[in-house]
């Protein structure tokens, strides 16, 4: 009888783990049968070299998705992103070139001014009741005007001589910068969404924000701290982009939060709110960093890497209402 039982735990555990994060698995799938294609199209795909180099360009993008993560477990959005990271890393390189201000306090500052954003958004969407796509919509177009102002639309250089330019630049034991502090983010967002009370709060929100506020949450301050959370993880990826790419732009992160959002929806959280997964999200970023590197290692135009992401969105978005979520899509039917 109780090898019987076993037995049947051992054979329910996978349909158990496979219903429970279908959409982990699926992107996990999604991800392996990426690599497969573009390993067997180019011959550089698997080497270290190219991984290592995949990583760090998309370090940016996974600590933004990790914090968009957190705001679309609420059934939220912020478009804002990509106009945060520019204006940061413009106002980064202008504090270090021509203010000559010192780098921990260049540093400091832009995470603060990230956060201000963020908190600008929580406010009108926590408090004032706005729609967090308009609000959003509102302060991207805002905050890439303020960038395009102080830069006049030229690039700002970084003093070569920066210890600022570490950030993008080093390398640790082999691993990039970059990578290290994506990891990091990753890891402490895991953290706070699936093992801290705040976490337990974002996905109540996002789940039934009326009933978590009768439960005794405070909603507006919870969905606020999210909305500053992702000004800050923005500013950051402002900021290492500058350093590794040396120069401070207002055109950087034209067309990033598309790419942050598909990162996230690619990854099972859904975008009604209430269910949220790093590690879901994780897969999702690096999944479109591997299409886009292997289409460039592939001799394919690059106009197709827009084609291509722009075609995700659409499919991710309709896996998660019609296959993750065919209760809602077919209550809307």
């Amino acid at each position: 009888m109780n090898l019987g039982s076993s037995r049947m735990i051992q054979h329910s555990l996978p349909r158990r783990l496979l219903h429970n994060h279908s959409g982990v698995v699926s992107i996990a799938l999604f991800f392996i049968f990426c690599c497969v294609v573009f390993s067997l199209i180019t011959s550089n795909f698997l080497t270290s070299t190219n991984w290592l180099n995949i990583i760090r360009q998309s370090a940016p993008l996974l600590i933004v998705a990790t914090a968009m993560t957190l705001v679309i477990t609420t059934g939220g959005i912020d478009l804002s992103v990509g106009s945060t990271l520019a204006l940061v890393g413009a106002l980064s390189a202008i504090a270090l070139n021509n203010w000559g201000l010192p780098w921990p306090v260049v540093l400091i500052g832009g995470l603060l001014l990230g956060g201000l954003v963020g908190a600008i958004n929580g406010f009108f969407i926590a408090f004032e009741g706005i729609p967090a796509f308009i609000v959003t919509l509102a302060t991207l177009a805002v905050v890439r005007g303020i960038a395009l102002l102080v830069t006049q639309g030229y690039s700002i250089p970084v003093p070569a001589d920066s210890l600022f330019t570490f950030m993008g630049r080093a390398w640790v034991l082999g691993i990039p910068m970059p990578a290290l502090i994506g990891i990091v983010c990753l890891i402490a967002g895991h953290i706070l969404l699936n093992h801290m009370r705040f976490g337990r709060y974002v996905t109540a929100i996002g789940a039934n924000a009326e009933g978590a506020r009768r439960s005794g949450i405070n909603t507006k301050a919870v969905t606020m701290k999210v909305y500053i959370i992702s000004g800050m993880a923005a500013a950051l990826a402002g900021m290492i982009i500058t350093a590794r790419l040396g120069s401070g732009s207002s055109n950087q992160g034209e067309g990033f939060e598309l790419q942050v959002i598909a990162a996230v929806v690619l990854g099972s959280t859904s975008l009604f709110g209430g269910f949220g997964t790093v590690i879901g999200t994780l897969l999702g970023a690096l999944s479109i960093a591997i299409i886009q590197n292997g289409l460039i290692l592939s001799h394919i135009s690059p106009f197709y890497t827009q084609i291509a992401t722009g075609t995700i969105i659409l499919l991710a978005i309709w896996l998660n209402t019609r296959i993750l979520n065919p209760t809602r899509s077919a209550a809307k039917g």
